[in-house]
């Protein structure tokens, strides 16, 4: 079997993704980069020994020999990028968020669509051990049929990972409650089963935006993702636009019947996920959202407070980044680059995670008022359900 040949936009933050899809003789091989700072090509040339090095993504668009592409741009770009890969021929891994507005993830799926190109877009947490855990707990029955999900985000690093550079400014993301939520928000709908139909919110920036700013042009300060300020209040140096939520608050309801809040704050001293799903027959919680720690059942009573339960799952041991997920990810799309199918991951999926934090974030933004999420179209999304092939075609039969 050759090895896929990947080229790789975008080499920042994720680039965690493209040194997991480079496995030369083992099934890909990572030919092309592509940023926009020649600095970063120079840094990352001899990572990879790319054949290619440009500051031009036209230019990976325009080679035969590219199989696929990933695409780690800022989330602003992405709309544009995977539409331009995928009318060019070439499949694409998509880091989430698919976009920053609901038109623009129809109009990713459309692109895909009409173009017969293969689509992946990079919700990782469905491949992290505790998320998997709790959805087979779920399916399983042990807490009967879910009713309701509540989640809670703490981010401890929210003022150095996303108000010190372009998450800040809501021209480039919409909101915290779309770009760092789309995961939860995506998390939700599979525990649950179901997609998110109407939406409140509130929120604020309480904390950050009256700390000091960089100019505009300044570059990041060293080490800015290895020393962190205690407490938020100290932190300097953030972007010099500041226009997004620091906290908010979320309720939706599904298109099943179930019930979900989401909640995030961008200065509490821990980073952790924190999931409650409730069913007709018991809760889960988890305990640490990494590989080793617990996911609590109770599921016999009533009683008052236990800090036992009556069944605690350990969460798989794994390695590697994001508890293992961007292997098993990466993994996922390789072969569905080349065989196609269904995937754990969803399109759908992930437009409707968009939808959601988007109608939250006007919410927000419009005093809490309630919000109904613009429904897909139904054909387009059979399409995707069918693994991205029309009716009565050899492997959509």
């Amino acid at each position: 079997m050759e090895d896929l040949r990947l080229g790789v936009i975008g080499l920042g933050l994720r680039t965690s993704l493209a040194l997991a899809a480079h496995r030369p003789g083992k099934g890909a091989v990572v030919a092309a980069l592509c940023d926009s700072d020649p600095a970063v090509l120079k840094r990352q040339a001899g990572t990879f020994e790319a054949e290619l090095l440009t500051e031009d993504y036209r230019e990976l668009l325009d080679r035969p020999d590219l199989d696929a592409v990933v695409v780690n741009t800022p989330d602003d770009t992405h709309e544009r990028l995977a539409i331009d890969c995928l009318r060019a021929g070439k499949a694409v891994y998509l880091e989430k968020p698919m976009a920053i507005t609901v038109e623009g993830c129809d109009n990713i799926l459309r692109a895909a669509r009409e173009s017969g190109t293969r689509l992946y877009v990079g919700h990782n947490m469905r491949h992290m051990g505790v998320v998997r855990l709790m959805r087979d707990i779920i399916a399983r029955g042990v807490i009967g049929e879910p009713k309701t999900v509540w989640v809670r985000h703490f981010v401890s690093y929210g003022g150095d990972y996303y108000f010190k550079d372009w998450h800040a400014d809501r021209t480039r993301t919409t909101g915290l409650l779309l770009q760092k939520a789309a995961h939860d928000l995506d998390v939700i709908h599979w525990l649950a089963g179901g997609y998110t139909t109407r939406v409140n919110a509130l929120g604020d920036l309480m904390l950050y935006g009256d700390l000091p700013r960089r100019a505009p042009g300044t570059p990041r300060p060293d080490g800015w993702l290895q020393e962190y300020e205690w407490p938020p209040t100290t932190r300097r140096n953030l972007h010099h636009v500041v226009d997004v939520e620091d906290v908010s608050v979320m309720n939706m309801r599904l298109d099943n019947g179930v019930i979900a809040a989401y909640q995030q704050c961008h200065f509490s001293p821990d980073y952790v996920r924190n999931y409650t799903v409730i069913g007709t027959e018991g809760r889960l919680e988890n305990f640490g959202d990494g590989p080793g720690d617990t996911v609590k059942v109770w599921n016999t009573g009533p009683t008052g407070y236990r800090d036992d339960c009556d069944i605690a799952y350990r969460v798989p041991a794994a390695s590697g980044s994001h508890g293992g997920a961007d292997m098993e990810i990466v993994t996922e799309f390789l072969r569905f680059v080349r065989e196609g199918g269904v995937t754990d991951t969803s399109p759908v999926a992930a437009r409707m995670s968009v939808a959601a934090g988007y109608m939250a974030t006007m919410s927000l933004r419009d005093g809490g008022m309630p919000y109904d999420v613009p429904a897909l179209d139904a054909d387009l999304a059979a399409y995707f359900d069918r693994g991205q092939t029309e009716p009565g075609s050899a492997s959509g039969q």
